[in-house]
């Protein structure tokens, strides 16, 4: 349920999916509240806090003046959320060497790569969960043992235009009528840097909606928000969950599960900054011509 106003309203009237079996069993959301916790990892001048969800895992990360962040081996792409203005990078990926501004989002290829600060800052790497090495490290690591339920596993989506390489955006991308956020794609996620919003949300106009096979990551960057959170009920009471209304500071994670239905409201009087996380990229959003880079990442054939 969408308020008019909202361009996802759009959605459920584009929506024609088959109908499938209702869910019997669910899945708890995850949080990972790095504001209240210990880093997972600490090295080359950084920190850095990992939680998951089935298909995605995001790193957070303090960094100190000249500190850096690196991979090697990486099997496939991975996203660089630069949120600060005041916090430029050198990236060095596959043999090229790039000076990237603040509020910027970076897409970088596999294999080998190396993030540095000169200015120190907070980064944020969102991965797949092909990074064996980074899941056993997540502070949600248990809750994974197991396969969610309801969650389709990722299948990557086509390469690139033009091959892996280095991609740079700025997020200063001003809100255009009818379109949602700042969404860009790569073969293994879509990200939607929302607009800001400034002070809290209005509580009549939220927007309660599931999803019916696919978690929802919402890294919350400032301010703080409400995720409101309801589970089905089914013939068995035993799978019953309670409503959550979460209360989460920044920075964090929220890794909200199929089919809860969910909303989140910023809640501080400044800036409530929150950022979507989808593996893989999401077809409905799409076809709606939301996706900044559509043009360098091409939809599977199976998304007609």
């Amino acid at each position: 349920m969408y308020d008019s106003s909202d361009p996802r309203s759009r959605l459920a009237a584009a929506a024609s999916s088959p109908a499938t079996a209702a869910p019997t069993d669910f899945a708890a959301a995850d949080y990972g509240l790095f504001y209240d916790a210990k880093p997972q990892v600490v090295a080359d001048g950084a920190r850095t806090w990992l939680t998951r969800g089935q298909n995605f895992l995001v790193g957070h990360s303090q960094v100190d003046a000249g500190g850096s962040l690196s991979r090697q081996s990486q099997p496939d792409e991975y996203v660089l959320l630069l949120p600060d203005r005041e916090t430029p990078a050198i990236v060095e990926a596959n043999g090229e060497r790039l000076e990237v501004d603040g509020f910027s989002l970076v897409i970088l290829p596999p294999g080998d790569s190396r993030i540095t600060l000169p200015k120190g800052g907070r980064a944020t790497r969102i991965f797949s969960t092909r990074s064996d090495d980074l899941n056993a490290l997540c502070s949600n690591a248990v809750s994974y043992a197991e396969s969610h339920p309801n969650v389709t596993l990722l299948e990557p989506w086509p390469d690139p235009v033009g091959g892996f390489r280095t991609r740079v955006y700025s997020l200063d991308v001003p809100p255009t009528p009818g379109r949602f956020g700042r969404i860009f794609r790569c073969t293994t996620m879509m990200v939607n840097y929302l607009d800001p919003q400034h002070g809290p949300r209005d509580i009549t106009k939220l927007s309660p909606h599931h999803h019916d096979d696919f978690e929802q990551g919402s890294l919350a960057l400032d301010g703080a928000f409400t995720h409101h959170l309801r589970w089905p009920w089914t013939t068995n009471l035993n799978a019953w969950r309670e409503d959550e209304h979460a209360l989460v500071r920044s920075p964090s994670l929220t890794v909200i599960p199929p089919p809860a239905i969910h909303t989140s409201r910023g809640m501080e009087a400044g800036l409530n900054q929150l950022v979507d996380i989808f593996s893989p990229p999401r077809v409905d959003f799409s076809k709606q011509g939301w996706v900044l880079n559509a043009d360098e990442y091409p939809m599977p054939a199976s998304a007609g």
